[in-house]
């Protein structure tokens, strides 16, 4: 997930080593010495601080048992390219690398150093890079993607990306304490040895159904659709208790389980003023802490079976008081400091308000309530930028476990809980899971249309 935009980074792109071009893009240190040559080309990358998605299901993420032979086959393979006379990737005509045009731009400015991160890397380090990658933390593991010749409204804060490129870590690189002060502001506190570099050759954005490991493409037939729904219908209606319970809200039975898969499909389709058409909120009422910890978890984890991204917040006195929902900015840092609620589009997020008793909200817990709010109600999320706010758009859906009505976080549908059996429900079979993880991905992205005469009401 993208976390934060780092802005751009200039780098000599191009240079001319005897009668050959060569080129740095892709690399973080020059392969060939550049020396004083005049013939410099200086370009532009993006620079995006990315992080392991939030709440991310264990589900989604695929297998990616490696060859240990790999990392020495791939040092072996740069040793046989670097004994080469010329590399064909260096080979650039002049005319294109002169008409480039971030060089077109610089040419009266001067051209800056080589990147100051280059002087702590060395060339052909980057063949240990995957052998000291795969000894990390992955699920903590942030990285640094450089993107490359790509236009920026196709790269948004908290999008979820899958990025292929150029990978450059090494854990054991010593970096020097007097290296931060020649650091740009976007590098301070991101030292390759911790952070990983990602020059990006292809990139895509990923949707719900790029999730779905083994599930098979299939039309959405009606009767398909149908079979589906009633399946995953008597699963969530086993695992809250087979609540019957009729919405005290319409005249219609509905029972909560339906109620339930409705509010999964729901997502934001349009926004009209301060309206975000197509959300849907949903309140589950009688909840004491006894009956929380049964079913509260049940459902939970039956999220995580069917939900690429879920996230779950204790709302206690304590929690409000101390958390940070909503990003902020530190402009010491240059970093956008990330929240509880800066969630990629499609999150699923579970408010427990069962453990919240009486007490006194600081400053930070009034903003607390006020971010969760209006989450709720516009599907927005203020970012804190010290002297000014911004309200972000999202999209995600909210679930409150609480005794009675919540007036912290306003749901659009209030209905009582009131299980009839306590007996678990059994565990469901991969080829059902795979089924109602299609069906949810794709009813929730099929096409749709709202009438004249529906729009005014």
């Amino acid at each position: 997930m993208i976390q934060d935009m780092l802005g751009n980074e200039f780098y000599v792109g191009a240079f001319k080593d005897g009668n050959l071009w060569r080129t740095n893009k892709f690399t973080d240190v020059s392969q060939y010495p550049m020396g004083s040559s005049p013939d410099m080309c200086v370009w532009e990358r993006r620079l995006l601080y990315c992080v392991p998605v939030p709440g991310q299901s264990s589900w989604t993420e695929p297998s990616c048992d490696m060859d240990p032979n790999w990392s020495s086959q791939t040092r072996e393979k740069r040793r046989r390219m670097d004994d080469e006379d010329v590399d064909p990737m260096d080979l650039v005509p002049d005319d294109d690398i002169k008409s480039s045009p971030t060089t077109k731009k610089m040419r009266e400015d001067g051209f800056p150093s080589p990147l100051p991160e280059a002087t702590d890397s060395k060339p052909g380090s980057s063949g240990s890079s995957m052998s000291s990658f795969q000894q990390v933390d992955k699920d903590n593991l942030p990285c640094l993607v450089k993107i490359y010749d790509t236009p920026e409204s196709e790269l948004k804060l908290n999008d979820v990306f899958e990025f292929i490129g150029v990978l450059t870590f090494d854990s054991e690189l010593p970096v020097e304490k007097d290296d931060n002060e020649d650091l740009d502001d976007a590098m301070v506190g991101l030292p390759p040895n911790k952070v990983p570099r990602l020059h990006c050759v292809i990139h895509r954005k990923l949707a719900v159904h790029d999730f779905l490991q083994g599930s098979p493409i299939m039309e959405p037939k009606p009767h398909l659709v149908k079979e589906i729904r009633e399946a995953l219908f008597r699963h969530l209606t086993a695992v809250l208790g087979n609540d019957g319970c009729v919405s005290l809200r319409t005249l219609l039975c509905i029972p909560i389980a339906s109620e339930e898969i409705t509010r999964l499909l729901g997502q934001v389709h349009a926004r009209v003023d301060d309206v975000a058409v197509g959300k849907l909120s949903l309140n589950l009422t009688g909840i004491s802490k006894e009956s929380v910890s049964v079913f509260g978890t049940r459902l939970s984890q039956a999220f995580k079976d069917l939900l690429p991204f879920t996230h779950g917040i204790p709302l206690t006195l304590e929690y409000l008081n101390t958390a940070s929902l909503a990003p902020k900015k530190d402009y010491q840092a240059n970093r956008l400091i990330p929240g509880v609620l800066q969630l990629p589009e499609g999150s699923h997020l579970t408010v427990d308000e069962t453990q919240l008793q009486s007490g006194t909200l600081n400053s930070n817990g009034v903003e607390n309530t006020n971010v969760l709010k209006t989450l709720s109600e516009f599907q927005k999320v203020e970012y804190d930028f010290q002297y000014y706010k911004m309200e972000m758009a999202a999209d995600v859906q909210l679930l409150i476990f609480s005794e009675g009505k919540s007036n912290i976080v306003p749901a659009d549908v209030v209905v009582p809980f009131q299980p009839s059996s306590l007996e678990s429900s059994e565990t469901p079979v991969a080829e059902a899971l795979e089924a109602w993880r299609w069906y949810l991905a794709t009813v929730r992205s099929l096409p749709h249309s709202i009438g004249s005469e529906m729009q005014k009401v």
